[in-house]
């Protein structure tokens, strides 16, 4: 076994508190990273607040990993001692299943190891999360870092920035589409980032004024104020081929259905509590509503890779561990710009639970 400690929720809604835990004992397959960055997504919160009725605890959060392999099995060859390498939301699959074997992993139909709060493909180990000093994996599922990028700010890419990406190339963004992206936030801000470089005209949909610039600063060529109904009638709002909603608060999707060219789509990205929508703009602009959800193995690399290419990261806090439980409390109140991200390397002196 690999002794490991990390920061831990015992009981839903609790702070979390310094843990000490084992990991399973590496196999001929896998890798051991020690952790350097791990970013701070608002399903970590979810989770130990149990707002979906199924968290497991204790739980040690974190599925935006980057890390520095410390050792590799006998049949590793995707990686070497001392490499970096990033892990996300899911660290095993199945395997077999159509989704595992089409490239859609994250679809696997015997349900994915989750990066934390699951068992492993053994049924007996439990998976802790990325707030801790290192992790056991399985290389087939651990990626490969861009090494011009900064690993920190990175680390939202693991889990934002497939979940941006993958629609974002599923719905063909780049040269002459118009792309909307509701939402400047954690996921926003990279979708806008991305859909630029794809060569696509991307226009910011906000309800916040205090947004507009930094829609701006990001790189969209447009920016329109959702709560203003004349700008949502000016032309620059309209005419969208794509709209991409990251927005996961209640909020009305109808108007942004009217935004959209016929045969056009609107994703959502955010667990909303339920969508209503009105069926004649749909049925008579024989328009879409769909969702999409993080991405394949394979695509997850390429989307590193893209990142790599265009010098994509997030914008992020970094934070040490003691001060998990503060920027949890602002995440809960959006109060971040754009992701926390929690620097591993800052050693504290904790007494361990």
């Amino acid at each position: 076994m690999v002794q490991s400690s990390g920061y831990a929720a015992l009981t839903a809604k609790s702070p979390l508190v310094p843990y000490a835990f084992t990991r399973r004992e590496p196999g001929p397959a896998d890798i051991v990273i020690d952790i350097l960055f791990c970013g701070i997504c608002h399903s970590d919160l979810h989770y130990v607040d149990n707002d979906m009725g199924y968290s497991n605890f204790p739980v040690v959060p974190g599925h935006e990993i980057v890390g520095r392999v410390k050792s590799v099995g006998k049949v590793v060859r995707k990686f070497a001692v001392g490499d970096l390498a990033a892990i996300g939301c899911y660290t095993d699959t199945c395997r077999v299943c159509e989704p595992c074997r089409g490239g859609h992993e994250h679809m696997c139909a015997e349900g994915i190891t989750g990066a934390f709060g699951g068992v492993e493909r053994d049924g007996k180990q439990k998976t802790w999360g990325g707030f801790s000093s290192n992790y056991v994996v399985d290389e087939t599922y651990a990626f490969t870092m861009p090494k011009n990028l900064d690993p920190a700010a990175a680390a939202p890419l693991l889990c934002a920035g497939i979940t941006t990406y993958s629609p974002l190339r599923k719905w063909q963004a780049g040269p002459g589409k118009r792309v909307g992206i509701v939402g400047i936030g954690g996921l926003g801000h990279l979708a806008i980032k991305q859909a630029v470089a794809m060569g696509a005209t991307v226009v910011a949909l906000t309800s916040s004024p205090g947004k507009v610039a930094d829609a701006r600063a990001l790189g969209a060529h447009d920016v329109v104020l959702t709560s203003d109904a004349a700008q949502m009638r000016t032309p620059s709002a309209g005419g969208l081929d794509f709209i991409l909603d990251t927005v996961s608060s209640p909020h009305e999707v109808n108007p942004l259905m009217g935004l959209l060219k016929p045969n056009s789509t609107l994703c959502l990205l955010g667990l909303l509590p339920q969508v209503s929508i009105a069926p004649v703009p749909l049925i008579f602009g024989q328009k879409s509503l769909s969702g999409s959800l993080i991405g394949g193995v394979q695509e997850t690399q390429d989307m590193l890779n893209f990142c790599g290419e265009h010098n994509i990261t997030a914008d992020i806090e970094r934070i040490t561990l003691p001060q998990v439980n503060e920027a949890f409390g602002r995440l809960a109140r959006n109060d971040v710009k754009y992701r926390f991200v929690i620097d591993m390397q800052v050693k504290t002196d904790l007494q361990v639970k």
